[in-house]
């Protein structure tokens, strides 16, 4: 018989407001091995913080992941509904699948890149594990996070979100690239390759192959601009906290403390944003390719423009 989580039956009560008070309950002492360190000792020390969580399956008879998604993603007005991912909508939550037209699980580290699929652990981690609509689950497939500019359509609708079929890239609705971004950090610095378990790496240019397993996600330039214009909200405390204290007994650090994301990723952070907020003027200095090689620029190629300020800018020119 699957756990009845009687917590839980009073939580889907609350109304939004509510949940709004339901903030990051750290335990005291959680993170004092990370103090004061940066860059890889920050992101070890971390690992060794979240890692050996309680791992529950993707599908059985007792507690699984869907059980957990319809509480962490339970919606705060509706105690049957979880809200999905990409389109924000509000479903029945017993409706798991039901034969195409209920909705899944989406893993937003998509499990191809790694070749983890279902398994306990990454298959199965909560922290970035999302109910989603099935048809925009199978548009966003396996593609890499980042900046796009063609809009996805459902059933003839906008959903917010927006795509590159040429890059192989996926954008989320706005109300949630900070929430995509901080699941990629957290699956980057929980599976380091111990214990047989992948060790996944974000990385900041686009693979030749979309359908490599290698165990990277791209785009760090994007998800770092991501995490910076969608702030950490009481909707990801909340459910940063059930996860913790109700299933897995880890959090995602980047929800408690958005800050060790500039002081582990910090140096590659290649965005035009803190030149447009400032108007200063700025020299190109050069371009190069999302491998690091300095070229001239071309047409429909994804390329870096690198200014006298410091600053980056990723831009596509059209033919």
């Amino acid at each position: 018989m699957k756990r009845i989580h009687y917590k839980h039956l009073l939580v889907a009560l609350l109304t939004f407001s509510s949940l709004q008070t339901l903030i990051a309950q750290i335990p005291p002492g959680y993170y004092t091995p990370a103090d004061g360190l940066s860059g890889t000792p920050l992101k070890t020390a971390l690992n060794n913080i979240i890692k050996g969580h309680v791992e529950f399956t993707y599908s059985g008879s007792g507690t699984d992941v869907w059980d957990i998604l319809k509480e962490t993603d339970r919606d705060p007005n509706n105690s049957n509904n979880v809200i999905l991912l990409y389109t924000g909508a509000s479903v029945n939550g017993a409706e798991e699948y039901n034969n195409g037209s209920g909705w899944n699980r989406e893993h937003v580290w998509a499990k191809s890149h790694g070749d983890f699929g279902n398994s306990n652990g990454p298959g199965t981690d909560a922290h970035h594990l999302r109910p989603c609509n099935i048809q925009v689950n199978s548009d966003r497939g396996n593609m890499w996070f980042g900046n796009a500019s063609t809009p996805h359509y459902l059933g003839g609708s906008a959903t917010g979100n927006f795509y590159s079929t040429a890059d192989h890239l996926w954008q989320p609705r706005a109300a949630i690239k900070g929430d995509v971004a901080r699941m990629i950090f957290y699956m980057a610095t929980r599976y380091e390759g111990q214990n047989g378990e992948p060790d996944l790496e974000v990385i900041d240019y686009i693979p030749s192959s979309s359908s490599s397993n290698n165990p990277v996600h791209a785009l760090l330039t994007d998800l770092l601009q991501w995490h910076t214009e969608d702030p950490v909200d009481d909707w990801e405390r909340n459910r940063n906290d059930i996860i913790y204290y109700d299933y897995q007994n880890n959090r995602n650090p980047f929800i408690d403390n958005p800050e060790y994301v500039g002081l582990i990723w910090g140096g590659a952070i290649a965005s035009s944003i803190s030149y447009e907020i400032n108007n200063q003027p700025k020299e190109l200095l050069k371009i190069i390719d999302m491998t690091g090689r300095e070229i001239s620029p071309k047409p429909n190629t994804v390329l870096i423009y690198i200014y006298s300020d410091g600053s980056r800018q990723k831009r596509v020119l059209a033919e």
